[in-house]
């Protein structure tokens, strides 16, 4: 009889247990249960902005391919090799530094035409916090933007890897490997040259060494860089898009006017030696961040503190307008090439007097003044 009672009692908590099931209780819900008496706050619809399962991001987050960002600040060059038809150059300069806790950037440009804008940023995607790769500007006068996210990480004592490729069709439409290898860097973009290619071949490939870090102190304790914040939120951004490349600022989910902290510099140029200007031949203007001529006498090796720089027509005068800068002290020389290897040589006329000075603000506009008038003995 006793085992007869314990029996009904057990079944009746069992009976009990089952009627208090928790879970979704709503049907409109996708996780939906049938069988679920009270609901438990887990119910997820379609058309929730975010899924469920992560929070708002800390210190503690985890992001993946978070410690690329405290490898890339400074000033980088290298060769390019690329079988575009820019085709490739012995040097390559970029100057990254931080723009946001979270964000670093550099841009490039080679002439009014040709430029780039590279940045990496913390993002929300798939549930989860990344860091995503922003690659893109003009190419012979049309525009496109490439937006990769990192989806492999391999970090060694002395190497570490990432992979960043399109969110929406993985490699097969683009990616970028990075590389690193104590102080100096190699990264190789490919892509399937809009869309005609059944798998992406390389587009262009930068080998380069880690020339200067001071240049970025002021910036890297501004922001006290890198922190784990949310720079964008991509959760939805490539919904229903075949890949998360883009051809206009209007369409550009991140485009270059809404970048944090950088400036214009306008520097203007007047050529008053040679008398006669061949417009043929190029102005090259060097934009450094330390003097390359401290007390008058050039120094090849602060070469290294190239920040900017860019090939313009030969006219007096001519302008160029170096957009989305970082901020800074620089100093400006401009060389009229008369032999043509867009460098310092015997025979070219500069500026004197040498290293005009410039300084940008963030978010701010500034310009330099310079004149060519002597020629290089």
């Amino acid at each position: 009889m006793k085992n007869i009672i314990l029996l009904l009692v057990i079944g009746s908590m069992v009976a009990l247990g089952s009627c208090k099931k928790k879970g979704c209780t709503d049907s409109t819900a996708i996780n939906y249960e049938a069988d679920a008496k009270k609901d438990d706050g887990s119910c997820v619809y379609a058309d929730d902005p975010t899924p469920p399962g992560i929070g708002p991001i800390t210190g503690s987050s985890n992001v993946e391919g978070y410690n690329i960002l405290a490898k890339l600040p400074g000033i980088w060059n290298g060769p390019v090799t690329s079988p575009t038809p820019l085709g490739s150059f012995a040097e390559w300069i970029v100057d990254f530094r931080p723009i946001s806790p979270s964000q670093i950037s550099a841009k490039n440009e080679l002439d009014s035409i040709n430029d780039i804008f590279m940045s990496f940023f913390i993002v929300k995607y798939d549930n989860a916090f990344k860091v995503a790769f922003r690659n893109g500007g003009g190419f012979a006068g049309s525009v496109r933007n490439s937006y990769m996210i990192i989806d492999s990480v391999s970090e060694g004592p002395t190497e570490s890897f990432y992979r960043f490729s399109d969110p929406i069709s993985g490699g097969n439409r683009v990616y970028t490997n990075v590389l690193f290898k104590l102080d100096s860097i190699i990264m190789t973009t490919y892509t399937n040259q809009f869309n005609t290619l059944s798998q992406p071949s390389i587009h262009m490939e930068w080998r380069a060494n880690l020339r200067d870090q001071t240049s970025t102190q002021n910036a890297l304790t501004a922001f006290n860089f890198p922190q784990k914040e949310m720079t964008r939120d991509f959760s939805n951004t490539f919904t229903g898009l075949t890949d998360a490349v883009f051809y206009s600022a209007a369409s550009d989910p991140y485009p270059e006017a809404q970048q944090p902290y950088l400036g214009n510099s306008d520097v203007n140029i007047s050529i008053t030696n040679p008398a006669v200007i061949d417009p043929t031949r190029k102005v090259v203007i060097i934009v450094t961040t330390q003097p390359l001529f401290p007390g008058g006498v050039f120094n090849p090796a602060n070469l290294d503190f190239r920040s900017r720089y860019v090939f313009v027509d030969a006219a007096s005068p001519t302008s160029f307008n170096f957009n989305y800068m970082h901020p800074g002290s620089y100093y400006v020389n401009a060389i009229y090439d008369t032999n043509g290897d867009l460098n310092f040589a015997t025979g070219d006329y500069m500026n004197v007097p040498f290293d005009v000075p410039m300084t940008l603000a963030g978010l701010g506009n500034t310009s330099a003044n310079v004149t060519i008038s002597f020629q290089i003995p």
